[in-house]
């Protein structure tokens, strides 16, 4: 991103050291187990793959398809490539703020103390999720010498530490745990790679929603100010409407939430998808199975304590516990109406995916694409 006044709107390179500084250590291993876990962590990525098509039937048998990297990383690594995907995706953002800061009074000695803050921001955040997120498809990942990606963007990582904790504190078996991960996040290249429009659609509805961002920073400190009275219980004022969102939520223009509301549904059917997937076919090559489902869905409803539960909330994550449960009744629902290719054809275009009423009613889904008028007008 090209610096005005010398300095950026976030200190990227600060965001990662403080995140570095602050994750919490992995759990013990040995370099030997270590390097046991990233080998079988690449194989099962690898097996999760043919799976996983076989399965859904997505890709044709024989189909070319653009290769993107699988990368097994510790949590340093993933706050690295986490870091790089949000300068990407937010550079049109920041560099309007940043024009707009430039020609204001001081605006380079608020640049450079801004930056500073808000990279310190971001490393705390990511320190947070760091130790807990297991594994992602990285969408808008830049290509980079130390992080590779697909040339259109795209790779998957799998977070080994992470893993490795979660299936000790399971008490699960680690072989089933890891390729079941494995069968998770799988999917989700699948879908991305199997469906050429969905990453320019997803980005072009985020660009919009930041796009439609109030850059004015008095605007949006008050917002931030009047979220933050709302969650402590100091505006007796507040709207019902307000209660139980997240501050993300809370901070939004009308234009930016129906934006939401369709990216809420597209979230929702891609990881509703994903859990569906490592479910029909975790029986057939994870013989824990049911164990690792049962003991992993108490451990995503309970969270880890009251700390670990405020900020979930405070940062919109229950929302993606949603999205999960959301997702998912809508593709068994779909797929008990009218089959897998059936519901295969929600990859047929931006307009048929669900909207967010029609995952939690997917017979309207149903009606609305399987409908004999809908079936005429795409084969025109």
């Amino acid at each position: 991103m090209t610096s005005i006044s010398g300095a950026e709107m976030v200190d990227w390179n600060l965001a990662v050291a403080t995140a570095t500084r602050l994750v919490r250590p992995g759990p013990e291993v040995t370099r030997d187990e270590a390097r046991a876990v990233v080998a079988e962590l690449r194989r099962h990525a690898r097996t999760s793959e043919r799976h996983v098509r076989e399965f859904t039937r997505m890709i044709p048998e024989g189909a070319a398809v653009p290769d993107t990297p699988v990368l097994v990383v510790d949590r340093a690594g993933w706050v690295k490539a986490n870091v790089a995907g949000f300068r990407e995706l937010l550079q049109p953002l920041l560099g309007k703020m940043q024009e707009r800061r430039a020609g204001a009074p001081g605006g380079a000695v608020l640049g450079v103390v801004g930056g500073k803050v808000t990279g310190v921001e971001l490393g705390m955040l990511l320190s947070f999720l760091a130790s807990r997120v297991l594994g992602q498809y990285e969408t808008f990942a830049p290509v980079s010498r130390d992080l590779p990606a697909s040339a259109a963007g795209g790779r998957l990582l799998l977070v080994a530490p992470n893993i490795v904790h979660v299936e000790r504190e399971l008490e699960v078996h680690p072989h089933d745990f890891r390729l079941w991960v494995c069968l998770h996040e799988e999917t989700h290249r699948t879908q991305f790679t199997a469906v050429p429009w969905l990453r320019a659609h997803l980005e072009g509805e985020i660009q919009t929603f930041l796009g439609a961002t109030d850059v004015d920073p008095g605007t949006v400190l008050e917002r931030i100010r009047e979220a933050a009275q709302s969650f402590a219980g100091a505006r007796p004022d507040a709207e019902g409407g307000d209660e139980g969102r997240s501050l993300v939520e809370l901070v939004q223009t009308p234009e930016q939430r129906e934006i939401l509301a369709r990216l809420t549904a597209v979230m929702s059917l891609l990881e509703g998808h994903a859990d569906f997937v490592m479910d029909g076919v975790g029986p057939q090559v994870v013989p824990s199975v049911a164990e690792i489902r049962e003991k992993f869905q108490q451990r995503r409803a309970s969270g880890a304590g009251r700390l670990d539960a405020a900020l979930r909330k405070l940062l919109g994550l229950d929302a993606k516990l949603r999205q999960y449960r959301d997702g998912e009744r809508f593709v068994r629902a779909v797929v008990g109406q009218v089959g897998m290719d059936g519901f295969n054809r929600v990859w047929t275009s931006p307009n048929t995916l669900p909207t967010k009423a029609e995952i939690a009613t997917p017979a309207d889904w149903v009606a609305r694409v399987h409908s004999k008028g809908s079936e005429q007008s795409e084969a025109e």
